[in-house]
């Protein structure tokens, strides 16, 4: 199968297992969905490096040109909440740098939105901005794009539901500053691009990836309308 299917098959199959640990009561989401996709790469694209949240780093990823971006889990929080449904699985294959094919899996929502069959950009909404939002943790610029652009804020769990929640059309911005790595936001990026979305860091310039420092702090993924009008708010910033 291609990288965009491959992408969406091992995202499924990873949420599948995590709904039955979390219907069994148990508390190793990360380590079983870790395990199997790291398996299944290896059968499936065994020249390919990985890098994943839950494994240790092997700087050697850099002079790869192709590396797959895995978050077994997004939202831990979320995922020992239910029935919670904002957490997600990641699965991102970023080639010279930049996402090629990638999947979010939303498990308990029973979605799997993905590269290989980009999902439509649904219609502007007539009403206030809205911005999604950490419902635990709100980054320094939601206060400022909420000042600025008068938005309303929708709070949800994981990076992926967020940025997922503006590919289905349910907020129109995701804005966060102050701490992601690669693996945050990797998948989310290849899909909302995908989809038609603007994708950056907060001051406009492009997210790159397989860096030695996987640390990849802000993002930003808003409707292409709002584009111009989001980045020069954060300028302000």
């Amino acid at each position: 199968m291609d990288d965009h299917i491959l992408a969406a098959t091992l995202a499924a199959e990873a949420g599948e297992l995590l709904l039955a640990i979390r219907a069994e009561g148990g508390a190793a989401g990360d380590r079983g969905s870790n395990e199997l996709l790291l398996e299944r790469l290896s059968r499936a694209r065994p020249d390919d490096a990985i890098l994943s949240e839950e494994s240790a780093d092997d700087p050697a990823r850099v002079d790869r040109d192709r590396v797959w971006i895995i978050d077994p889990l997004d939202g831990t929080r979320e995922y020992g909440e239910p029935p919670r449904e904002d957490w997600a699985v990641h699965v991102a294959l970023a080639v010279n740098a930049e996402p090629t094919a990638g999947a979010v899996a939303l498990p308990a929502a029973g979605l799997v939105l993905h590269t290989g069959r980009p999902p439509a950009l649904a219609p502007p909404s007539t009403g206030p901005v809205r911005l999604a939002v950490s419902r635990t943790r709100p980054p320094a610029c939601v206060d400022h794009l909420v000042t600025q652009l008068n938005a309303t804020l929708v709070p949800m769990g994981s990076a992926g539901a967020k940025a997922m929640a503006v590919v289905r059309g349910q907020v129109d911005i995701y804005a966060h500053s102050g701490g992601q790595y690669e693996w945050d936001s990797c998948a989310p990026v290849a899909v909302a691009a995908a989809a038609g979305l603007h994708v950056s860091r907060l001051d406009g310039s492009p997210l790159r990836y397989n860096q030695p420092n996987p640390y990849l702090p802000d993002l930003l993924i808003c409707r292409p309308e709002l584009a111009e009008t989001t980045l020069n708010a954060l300028r302000d910033l």
